[in-house]
């Protein structure tokens, strides 16, 4: 048996070494690998790499326990010994790592202290009140379970694995039932060219504006920095030192980013730092300044995407009447597709207008059949299996009573799970509760860099174990994962029941996300953003036309620094690109474009800012062409009394807002909405704060 396997192992380690390396190759791309340490770049490698053989193992125990007794058919399988102590290696090591290891790291990483010592004392501080709950939640498991069974070591076990399996399934569950919605939609929304534009359109003058949060924030801490470097006498002396350190930190990074120079100039005023500086000042200084410099990197890489992204959907609308499209220097972020030079500028025309589209469309077609297999056999696993559209393509029955799984099973079951593991994380870039993380290409800060790292692991394996249970019993019942795994979770009638019933409650993030539910509490409640508004094309909800106009503007004014000329969104851009308008679009592009004019950036941005009321804009082009719409007028009226009730204190009377004496709009949905979430309920939904954590 060990000489028939010997094809099988040899496949298992290629594969396993081709995921190693695209692991590489990704954290390559979002982390500077020479930069980072090596007690942080591991720990991530392995919470990324051990999920992703997990993937692949899943279907290599079906065919081991279930394969067909024709050789040529069999697939890849393994012994069993091989197949139980590869899971216990990945599961305790993921365990492990998702748990402990990397919420630590992260916070190690977050600490602004100098010495190792002083930034584990800050990483076990800060990790008390996560690690309390948890602690909180094991207990009341172990007083169920050994309630329910004896004590002894099996239960203990059982315990700790039923607790993290059930924490993590409700989570997956959630985060998929999005993400089978969201990737479907996605890929509909981006087959339409003028559609893909409004958007980008509707979403330019948020990040701009955070863009310019963040450079604000930055110039504060960093003028911080400069005034304690001034200082020669008193507690400043003792850290003479690390003020210098933060200093020199920050003249290399502005000689390497030379652009915001001009944008820090006109920051708000900074705050003065203490007169008596301690070790603890110090620290959170550092910490917060770390943070602001990534924050802006992370804006400045989305403000840049943004506006490349909206320059080539224009220059593709602008090819409808010349059918030739040249896209000239090609964008870091363009696709190889659009990078190749062997595309004549003809082909390239009928390539970005027709035939991406209708791949986007079929393939929109494809994910969205595959959603609706997946919720189907969630809900119909426990009730009648038979009917399980997923296990009927990965179980064969070839002339079997118990069914059989091949190598088409095995590429089956691996493309399924693959599309359920990315509808999940999809869904992780998307949720807001994280706060301010993110991933940056090739500067995602470490705590960040952890923190993802431990989703992909938290979310791997009991997305894993719930695919396994599409098939029917006797095929998951014999692998080698329920053996070890799931037969901890069903332990209990309590965990069992959880495993067969819960996953029937991926219909309300499916019906959430579908129906546009996030977006209507958000406006209800006023929780800030909880779920990214896809839906927001800049004629509905959320910024309206006066924001759609107002980003408009800002990529026009943006690329004209670039090139020293607009894009074009103008009468040239709306007649050339007339056919492929949606005919939602059409007529407002017509009325827009008789009424305005091409927007020229005859000066640099900073000296166009003026003081905003509540950190926006002053008035904008777009603020100017609402005057000639009567129905921007409306909106704008209506935009204004919002504002109006959303910053007065109707405890202190009701005052005068400030746009009816002409400064302007008294309050802007930018402050309105910082000051959601850094109270009440949109301290918690709505992001977090400078010391805020939320631990999931």
């Amino acid at each position: 048996m060990a000489a028939s396997s010997v094809g099988s192992v040899i496949f298992a380690i290629l594969a396993l070494l081709i995921i190693c390396l695209s692991v590489l190759l990704l954290l390559r791309y979002y982390l500077p690998v020479r930069a980072t340490p090596a007690y942080l770049f591991t720990p991530v490698f392995l919470a990324l790499a051990l999920p992703s053989s997990i993937v692949l193992l899943v279907p290599i125990d079906l065919a081991s326990s279930a394969g067909t007794d024709a050789h040529g058919t069999r697939g890849i399988w393994l012994p069993d010994r091989v197949m139980l102590v590869s899971w216990r290696i990945c599961y305790w090591l993921t365990f492990m790592l998702t748990w402990f290891v990397l919420p630590l790291l992260g916070e190690y990483s977050d600490s602004g202290y100098r010495e190792p010592r002083d930034k584990m004392l800050y990483a076990l501080r800060s990790n008390a009140r996560y690690q309390l709950i948890v602690l909180g939640s094991a207990i009341l498991g172990a007083i169920y379970f050994f309630v329910t069974l004896r004590f002894s070591t099996e239960s203990l076990k059982g315990m700790v694995m039923a607790l993290a399996y059930a924490w993590g399934l409700i989570l997956a569950i959630y985060l998929m039932g999005h993400g089978l919605v969201a990737l479907p939609r996605r890929l509909f929304r981006t087959a339409s060219i003028s559609g893909r534009l409004r958007r980008l359109q509707a979403q330019a003058a948020k990040i701009h504006e955070k863009l310019e949060d963040a450079l604000e924030d930055l110039q504060q801490y960093e003028s911080q920095v400069a005034e304690l470097r001034k200082r020669k006498t008193g507690s400043a002396r003792d850290f003479a030192e690390w003020i210098e350190e933060l200093d020199e930190y920050y003249s290399q990074l502005e000689s390497r980013l030379p652009s915001t120079n001009a944008l820090l100039a006109v920051a708000r005023p900074a705050l003065a730092p203490p007169n008596v500086i301690t070790e603890r000042y110090l620290a959170d200084l550092t910490r917060k300044l770390k943070r602001a410099r990534h924050r802006r990197a992370r804006f400045e890489l989305e403000w840049s995407h943004l506006v490349s992204r909206a320059q080539r959907d224009q220059q593709i609308l602008d090819s409808a009447a010349s059918q030739r499209l040249d896209f000239g220097k090609p964008s870091p972020y363009a696709s190889f597709l659009s990078r190749a030079s062997i595309l004549t500028p003809h082909l390239r025309f009928h390539l970005h207008t027709y035939a991406i589209p209708v791949f986007n469309v079929c393939f929109g077609v494809v994910a969205s059949l595959a959603s609706v297999f997946i919720v189907w056999s969630e809900c119909v696993k426990s009730s009648a299996p038979k009917l399980s559209v997923i296990g009927l393509t990965v179980v064969h029955h070839p002339e079997s009573s118990r069914g059989q799984v091949g190598f088409a099973g095995q590429l089956l079951a691996a493309a399924w799970l693959c599309y359920m593991i990315a509808a999940a994380l999809l869904a992780v870039t998307e949720v807001k509760v994280w706060g301010n993380r993110a991933l940056v290409r090739r500067q995602t800060y470490a705590e960040s860099a952890c923190w993802y790292a431990g989703q992909v692991a938290k979310l791997t394996v009991p997305l894993s174990y719930n695919f396994v249970t599409f098939t029917p019993k006797t095929i998951f019942q014999e692998t080698q994962f329920y053996h070890f795994l799931g037969r901890l979770v069903d332990l209990t009638p309590l965990g069992s029941g959880f495993d067969d019933f819960f996953p029937i409650f991926i219909l309300f993030p499916v019906a959430a996300t579908l129906f546009g539910f996030y977006g209507k509490a958000q406006r209800v409640v006023g929780f800030g953003e909880v779920m990214d508004d896809e839906e927001d094309d800049g004629t509905g909800s959320g910024f309206g036309l006066s924001g759609w106009r107002e980003g408009r503007a800002l990529i026009e004014r943006e690329v004209s620094s670039r090139e020293g000329e607009g894009v074009g969104l103008d009468a040239r851009g709306a007649s050339s690109g007339a056919g492929l308008l949606d005919a939602r679009y059409r007529d407002e592009e017509e009325r827009i474009s008789a009424s305005s004019t091409t927007i020229r950036r005859t000066s640099p941005l900073p000296q166009q800012r003026s003081e905003r009321a509540g950190r926006r804009l002053g008035p904008t082009v777009a603020d100017r062409e609402l005057a000639t719409s009567p129905a921007g007028f409306f909106d704008d009226i209506a935009h204004r009394l919002k504002n109006t009730f959303d910053t007065n204190d109707w405890f202190d009377g009701l005052k005068k807002p400030n746009w009816m004496n002409g400064n302007g709009e008294g309050g802007s949905a930018s402050s309105s909405a910082q000051g959601d979430s850094g109270n009440g309920f949109g301290r918690w939904f709505g992001g977090r704060d400078e010391g805020g954590r939320v631990h999931l």
